[in-house]
């Protein structure tokens, strides 16, 4: 028998042998200390940081693309009231959709493709699903009121942002180090906000402070949230097992000087519990550890960007409460940890060269331990085994500025994934588990990637109120370890590997190929000369994959009003669409203040081309609207947001369809010069309507089939933040 102590902790104790404590600061240092430190002409004086011109450059930095939509500050902020899920900032843009789980765990969707098949980072740090059922994505590990910028690509994204992903990128920034100006002295500065949100009874508090002189800052966040159960509109039942408590905590210690920047940061994040409606199992346990080491630097050449992390984290799975079961422990380790350097060259005044190179290095044990008894006894059950998942990836990409009205990007990338596990085990030396083990540990389990990526963008900017860009793209993702790696056939087992929420039951493939992506995409942006009064964007597009990941019925499986038993396979898919977004200023007066018309559509439609049936959980055609207002520190908001019925459904997984559905919100806020004070109403009609995208309920039904998992009723809210 194979225990947890003895082979458990044996693949992460030799990679970690890998990364000694000291490699974040000794990189770091060696960058630090290039000959283009010491070799400066002059030593300038200290500079004071402008926030605005900071912010400015670091958008500046990269392609100016119509597909990429950055979410600042003055957009986060009235969402953070509402919401303790990071992925629900990215629900106002258009082709973004979320694949409901946890309270803090929402899976985004680009285009129809979520989870692994988006490129997800927080400051650039990556942090893989441990969990067989991604309890733990990378969103979940950044508190919202930590989040100062997002950006997403959606589609034909540059080889720049990233490999290993077919529907785009996702990056999350956190606030950049403070430093004092010129002469300050020491700065220090800080905040404490708090929420109240009345549907389940949540309560957040969170804060930073800082401490800095002109080159050096330090700085710590951290943040606490509790949840009860929440309440789905109508009559106010609970949604049973979605409560959730969150910790963070995180250090920060930067330096600047001279066009230089250095940031290191370490931090931990524990989940005590978090309940999942629309899965057989509970988050009971997650802590993880992280720390990621960052320099910026200028050169007369350009611009280096190097970057190292490590994140070690420990998930437990069981139930919350009776609700699901009485106990079946199911635990993870996982450990992943990596490089990236990024270069951006200026060749001459039209042409720009941008090189990099990163490693991505991931394990993961994957067992369940035995509770005694034949049926999960008297071994432990290994899922995942010295599972080890590899990516080195290099890239090239040149932009050209032809004309003042004329600019292409081009560039191509390699991803080489190396993938591996040891021998498993199941529960008993049965024949549920025996004829499985035995095929299993009988393979070469080996299994090498190498993928090729390459897009082209050309944008024309007509005038000083029409930009068009059209792009073409192929993008390339790898299985992950238990899209592969799932080996048993059991019925119970199956049923814990699922990751999208169906309620159905899982087996992988080990010789499953990569998922090859080829996108078009066309962008129309047209707006007035000052982008101040008005700008409508227009973006279809048409996506081909080749070998994309879905599931085939297993033998026998002909039930179609029940959950069934899945084999992941290999099939072609295309799903293409439409994204619509604009504003509109409606007036502005001094004594009326500013008002706009925010909205945004979506619509895709997802195919598996072999089968001729539609793909699982495609978003229905989707939109928002909003009218925002400002006069002085006064904002306010009437928004509405809806979905038509979900029609197209998967019937190879007995997806069920789900009604339209209409709600509005509401909020208003006021800003003083230290202090804000926000409130406001979500789903102000207490509508009932089930999340088109959030799976079947396997708590409230008991785990029956027929069932979706119900949306959020009334919600009072009210927040206070002040800084100091």
């Amino acid at each position: 028998m194979l225990s947890h102590t003895v082979r458990g902790r044996r693949a992460l104790a030799s990679s970690r042998a890998l990364v000694p404590a000291t490699l974040t600061v000794s990189l770091l240092a060696g960058l630090y200390a290039q000959p283009g430190f010491a070799q400066s002409p002059t030593d300038l004086p200290p500079v004071t940081v402008d926030v605005v011109e900071e912010e400015k450059k670091v958008d500046e930095k990269g392609a100016k693309l119509l597909g990429k939509t950055t979410i600042k500050e003055a957009d986060i902020a009235p969402k953070r009231l509402s919401t303790s899920d990071t992925a629900k900032l990215l629900k106002d843009v258009a082709g973004v959709s979320l694949y409901s789980a946890g309270g803090v765990s929402s899976l985004p969707a680009i285009r129809g493709m979520a989870d692994d098949r988006i490129k997800t980072t927080i400051n650039g740090m990556p942090a893989a699903a441990s969990c067989p059922n991604h309890m733990n994505p990378t969103l979940s590990y950044v508190d919202p009121n930590d989040v100062a910028k997002i950006e997403a690509l959606a589609g034909v994204t540059p080889v720049s942002a990233g490999g290993d992903s077919i529907a785009g990128s996702i990056n999350v920034e956190k606030a950049k180090p403070t430093f004092a100006a010129l002469g300050e002295g020491l700065h220090t500065q800080g905040r404490l906000s708090t929420a109240y949100r009345s549907n389940n009874h949540s309560m957040t508090a969170s804060g930073d402070v800082a401490a800095a002189t002109e080159n050096f800052s330090i700085g710590y966040n951290g943040s606490w949230t509790q949840a009860g159960d929440y309440h789905r509109g109508g009559k106010g039942e609970p949604v049973l097992t979605s409560k959730y408590m969150v910790k963070n905590h995180a250090l920060t210690a930067a330096v600047e000087k001279d066009g230089h920047l250095i940031i290191v940061e370490g931090g931990r994040q524990s989940i005590p519990y978090e309940g999942f409606p629309n899965q057989r199992m509970d988050l009971t346990g997650n802590t993880s550890d992280f720390a990621n080491g960052r320099y910026e630097g200028e050169f007369g050449w350009g611009m280096l960007d190097g970057r190292v992390y490590v994140r070690d984290t420990t998930h437990e799975m069981n139930f919350i409460g009776s609700i699901k079961g009485a106990s079946m422990p199911m635990n993870t380790d996982s450990l992943e940890w990596g490089y990236l350097v990024n270069g951006e060259i200026s060749l001459s005044e039209r042409d720009t060269l941008r090189v990099g190179n990163g490693f991505n290095h991931f394990r993961l044990d994957d067992w369940w331990p035995s509770i005694g008894g034949m049926m999960m006894g008297p071994n432990d059950f290994w899922n995942i085994a010295d599972g080890q998942r590899d990516r080195l990836g290099t890239f090239a990409e040149w932009e050209a500025g032809w004309t003042d009205q004329w600019t292409t990007l081009v560039g191509v990338r390699n991803d080489t994934v190396w993938m591996n596990t040891g021998d498993v085990q199941g529960y008993n030396t049965t024949a549920t588990y025996s004829t499985d083990v035995a095929a299993f540990n009988a393979l070469d389990r080996k299994k090498t990637d190498a993928n090729f990526d390459w897009s082209a963008l050309a944008r024309y900017e007509a005038d000083a109120s029409s930009t068009y860009e059209a792009g073409l793209a192929r993008k390339t993702r790898s299985p992950n370890l238990h899209e592969r790696y799932s080996w048993s056939t059991g019925a119970m087992a199956m049923n814990m590997n699922n990751w999208v929420g169906d309620g159905n039951g899982y087996i992988g493939d080990i010789n499953l190929k990569p998922e090859v992506a080829h996108t078009l995409s066309v962008s129309a942006d047209w707006h007035d000369p000052a982008r101040k009064t008005w700008g409508v964007k227009v973006t279809p597009y048409f996506t081909v994959v080749k070998d994309y990941i879905d599931a085939d019925r297993r033998t026998g499986q002909t039930a179609t009003t029940d959950f069934i038993k899945l084999q992941l396979a290999n099939h072609d898919a295309r799903l293409y669409g439409a994204d619509v977004s604009g504003d509109l200023e409606v007036w502005e007066r001094s004594d009326y203040g500013r008002g706009v018309v925010k909205a945004a559509v979506g619509l895709v439609k997802g195919e598996n081309t072999d089968t001729n049936a539609s793909l699982y959980n495609i978003m229905p055609l989707h939109g928002r609207i909003a009218l925002e207002h400002n006069l002085g520190g006064w904002s306010n908001a009437i928004e509405f947001e809806g979905a038509l019925s979900k029609s197209d459904v998967s019937q190879t997984r007995n997806e069920i369809e789900t009604p339209a559905y209409g709600l509005m919100h509401l909020r208003t806020g006021y800003e003083w010069d230290n202090i804000s004070l926000n409130a406001g109403v979500e789903n102000v009609f207490d509508k009932l309507y089930h999340l088109p995208l959030g799976g079947a309920d396997m708590a409230d039904s008991g785990s029956k089939w027929g069932y979706n998992v119900f949306g959020a009723g009334r919600s009072y809210v009210a927040g206070a933040t002040v800084r100091f």
